[in-house]
């Protein structure tokens, strides 16, 4: 067999965005996770909103920014023609 050609197989902590933390063993020291089966809705039983902060509200806000950037360019867009 080769030496030195498998990872490092290290103790490592699984996190999860509720604060639920999960000893194991894995290749990564560190594992960050957004939900685990502490805080998930089908092993709680309990329906809830889990993403705060969404790509729907990420995407509102890019469009916001768009749409303003394109207003302030059109408008000197026409204060050059004049």
């Amino acid at each position: 067999m080769k030496a030195d050609i498998h990872p490092n197989y290290v103790e490592s902590e699984i996190r999860c965005a509720c604060g639920n933390i999960i000893k194991t063993r894995s290749t990564r020291p560190r594992i960050i996770v957004g939900i685990c089966n502490a805080c998930h809705p089908f092993y709680t039983g309990q329906q809830k909103f889990v993403d705060t902060a969404g790509r729907v509200d990420k995407f509102q806000q890019r469009m916001a920014k768009t749409q303003a950037a394109q207003a302030a360019a059109a408008a000197a867009a026409g204060k050059k023609r004049k």
